[in-house]
C-alpha cells in the first residue's frame, strides 16, 4: 500500500487533548464530532482524534500530583494491548475496544484517530504477559532501559522480530477497530531536543516497525509521530516511515511559541510533499484548558495572532488539528476554521517559500502549481507597527493586485511591492492578481 496515497492533503480534525488532557470520555467524543460533522466538514475538517490515556483508569483523578499516575492501572488484553477504560468507554466493553466508537464517527462521514505511546505497556512486562505471534512474553522484547522521560506507562520496544510481532498485533488490533489515524508518541524526538543532534531519534526502529505493521494492516492508518522538535538530519526517514512529524514540542497559546514557529517552518520548507507533512502542532483555538484541572479558558492568543497562527500553518502547509471543545465553538473560531480562501493554500501543491525573515518581521510566497494562483503572506513579529513588504518585480512581475484574504479588501501592487502596515504581531495575506 502506497502510504501517500490516503493523504494527498494535510490532514484536519480535533484532538481531544487541549480540551480534555487524559480524562476525555466517549459521550464527550461524539458530542464533539457531531459538532464538526455538523459545522465543519463541508470545509475539509475529517479527523476526530482521541488523545492520551484512553486506556487508564481514573486518569486526572491525582491532577494535583500527577499529570500520568505512576504505574497506575490500565485496561488490557491478555496479549500485552492496552485497551479503551470500559468506564469512560462503556461501548468498549465485552472485547469490542473502540469498534463502536470509531463506527459512530464514521456514520457521521468523518474518520477516527487514537494516540498510542511507543512501546509495550510496562504492566504487561511485569505480568510476563503473552505475545500474539510469538512465543515469548512481554518482559522478553521490552527494553527496560528505555522509559519515556515524562509518562510512565511504557517500556520501549527491542529491535528484534519478536518486538515487530507485537507491533503487528497491536496495528492489527487497531485497524480491526475501524482506525483512521494514529498519533504516536515519544517517538519522533525523545528527548526533545533543540539542537537537533541525533540522539534524540534513537528509537528509530520502532518508527519502521510503526510503518511495516501498518503496511501489513491492509487499512489506511494516518501515522503521526510526536513530539518535536523533529530533527532536520532525519527528514528522509521521516517522510520515508510516516506522514506527519511534529517540528515543535508542545504548542499553546503563547506569542513566544507562535514566533519560534517561523524559524522553524523556515528549515522544514522544503520536506512537504503529497502525504507527508512536517507537522505544527495543534491549534489551541477557542475554548481550551478544561481537563488539565485549571478551568476552561479561552485562547490566550488574540484575534490578530489567530490569523497569522492559521495563515502561516496554512501556508506552510502544516496539518490542522484544532484543540478546542467543539461543542462551544463561537462564531469568531468558526469563521477561522471555515476561510475557504485561506484554507486553499494548504494542499501540497502550493509550494511555500520563504524570501525573508529577521527579529521583526517574515515574508513568505506560494504558487500553486496545479492552478497558477500566487499568495504572499506579511507577518509583523515585532512589538511595534510597522510597515512590511515584499518586492513582487522580479517574482511574479504581473502580479500588481492582491485580495487580502481574511478581510476580503483588494490593495494595488502596481509598483511592483507589496506593502501594508501592520499592529504588533498581524499579518496579511494576498491572493495575487493580474490588472
Amino acid at each position: 500500500m502506497n502510504k501517500n496515497s490516503f493523504a494527498p492533503t494535510p490532514p484536519m480534525g480535533w484532538n481531544s487533548y487541549d480540551y480534555y488532557d487524559t480524562t476525555v470520555n466517549e459521550e464527550q467524543v461524539k458530542a464533539n464530532a457531531k459538532v464538526m460533522a455538523e459545522k465543519l466538514k463541508e470545509f475539509g475538517w475529517e479527523y476526530v482524534v482521541i488523545d492520551i490515556e484512553w486506556y487508564a483508569h481514573k486518569p486526572g483523578s491525582q491532577r494535583e500530583k500527577f499529570q500520568y499516575i505512576p504505574f497506575g492501572s490500565v485496561e488490557m488484553d491478555e496479549f500485552s494491548r492496552l485497551l479503551p477504560d470500559p468506564e469512560r468507554f462503556p461501548s468498549s466493553q465485552g472485547g469490542r475496544g473502540f469498534g463502536p466508537l470509531a463506527e459512530y464517527v464514521h456514520s457521521l462521514g468523518l474518520k477516527f484517530g487514537i494516540h498510542m505511546m511507543r512501546g509495550i505497556p510496562r504492566a504487561a512486562a511485569q505480568k510476563h504477559a503473552k505475545i500474539l505471534g510469538a512465543d515469548v512474553t512481554a518482559d522478553m522484547l521490552a527494553d527496560p532501559a528505555s522509559v519515556c522521560r515524562w509518562n510512565p506507562d511504557m517500556y520501549g520496544v527491542r529491535d528484534c522480530p519478536e518486538g515487530q510481532a507485537y507491533y503487528d498485533s497491536l496495528i492489527a488490533l487497531y485497524a480491526s477497530w475501524g482506525v483512521d489515524f494514529i498519533k504516536c508518541d515519544d517517538i519522533c524526538n525523545t528527548d526533545n531536543l533543540v539542537d537537533h543532534s541525533e540522539k534524540g531519534f534513537e528509537r528509530r526502529h520502532e518508527i519502521v516497525m510503526l510503518h511495516n505493521a501498518i503496511q501489513k494492516a491492509g487499512r489506511p492508518i494516518v501515522l503521526s509521530l510526536s513530539p518535536g522538535p523533529a530533527i532536520i538530519q532525519k527528514s528522509w526517514q521521516y517522510k520515508k516511515y510516516a506522514n506527519m512529524w511534529r517540528i515543535t514540542d508542545d504548542f499553546w497559546d503563547d506569542w513566544q511559541l507562535l514566533k519560534a514557529m517561523f524559524p522553524r517552518c523556515e528549515i522544514w520548507q522544503d520536506h512537504i510533499a503529497p502525504g507527508c507533512y512536517p507537522d505544527c502542532d495543534m491549534l489551541p483555538l477557542g475554548t481550551i484548558g478544561g481537563g488539565f484541572g485549571h478551568g476552561e479558558r479561552k485562547t490566550g492568543f488574540t484575534k490578530t495572532e489567530q490569523r497569522t497562527m492559521m495563515t502561516l500553518w496554512c501556508l506552510f502547509g502544516s496539518p490542522l488539528m484544532l484543540g478546542a471543545e467543539l461543542t462551544k465553538l463561537d462564531s469568531w473560531t468558526f469563521s477561522l476554521l471555515t476561510n475557504r480562501e485561506v484554507l486553499a493554500m494548504l494542499t501540497p501543491l502550493c509550494r511555500p517559500e520563504q524570501l525573508c525573515r529577521d527579529d521583526t518581521q517574515a515574508v513568505w510566497a506560494a504558487e500553486n502549481r496545479e492552478t497558477g494562483e500566487k499568495y504572499v503572506a506579511l507577518f509583523n513579529l515585532s512589538e511595534e507597527e510597522r510597515e512590511i513588504a515584499a518586492e513582487l518585480a522580479e517574482l511574479w512581475p504581473q502580479a500588481q493586485r492582491g485580495k487580502e484574504l481574511w478581510t476580503g479588501e483588494c490593495q494595488s501592487f502596481e509598483s511592483g511591492r507589496a506593502a501594508v502596515l501592520l499592529a504588533p504581531h498581524a499579518s496579511a495575506v494576498f491572493r495575487l492578481e493580474k490588472t
